[in-house]
């Protein structure tokens, strides 16, 4: 089975988190910002992953203690998951539309990390959510997991339907790209 669990505790976030990488996008998503959690969720449902995660932090100074200790969790959780990566798709990309946007993304599940990120929101928040926290979710979750992911906002004028756009996007990526197609490393050096 392609699962693992982490757990990560600092003086400022606590964050469980158990998946599945061959589960049918059942979560059970528990955060202290409503439109992150919701944004898992979406993740896990759009990614096939089954995802389980308690995440607590000092949002009282703001969200990105605990938005970025959770892409690192994520991170670490599906590198694990991975394991030796025999027989996955390896590459993919998505063009995700969402009403007036549109958002492309391409990763490569390379085990070397490599973050590209083009996108301007135009909000400072959506609800209570700090927009700018996003890119760094992506990083950490792109840095942990040891993956190259590009994610580009062709357009798009609502930053609501934009970030759900990235995050439906990478998910949709990740379950191409994690799909076992073969029974072999995808790489000519036999390793990734």
């Amino acid at each position: 089975m392609r699962e693992s669990t982490i757990t990560r505790k600092t003086k400022e976030t606590a964050v469980s988190l158990g998946i599945n990488l061959d589960g049918k996008g059942v979560y059970t998503v528990k955060t202290p910002i409503g439109f992150f959690t919701h944004m898992l969720e979406l993740f896990s449902k759009h990614s096939g992953v089954d995802l389980t995660l308690d995440a607590s932090g000092d949002i009282d100074v703001d969200h990105h203690h605990t938005v970025e200790d959770t892409g690192i969790v994520l991170g670490e959780a599906v590198a694990k998951a991975l394991g030796d990566k025999k027989g996955i798709a390896r590459y993919a990309d998505v063009a995700l539309p969402m009403d007036e946007t549109l958002v492309n993304v391409a990763l490569d599940l390379s085990g070397r990390p490599y973050f590209v990120y083009n996108a301007e929101l135009k909000r400072e928040k959506v609800g209570e959510f700090d927009t700018e926290v996003v890119e760094d979710f992506f990083r950490a979750f792109s840095v942990n997991a040891k993956i190259t992911l590009h994610i580009n906002v062709v357009y798009g004028t609502n930053a609501h339907h934009v970030i759900e756009a990235m995050f439906k996007g990478v998910a949709v990526a990740c379950k191409r790209a994690m799909a076992v197609v073969s029974d072999t490393i995808p790489s000519t050096k036999g390793v990734l």
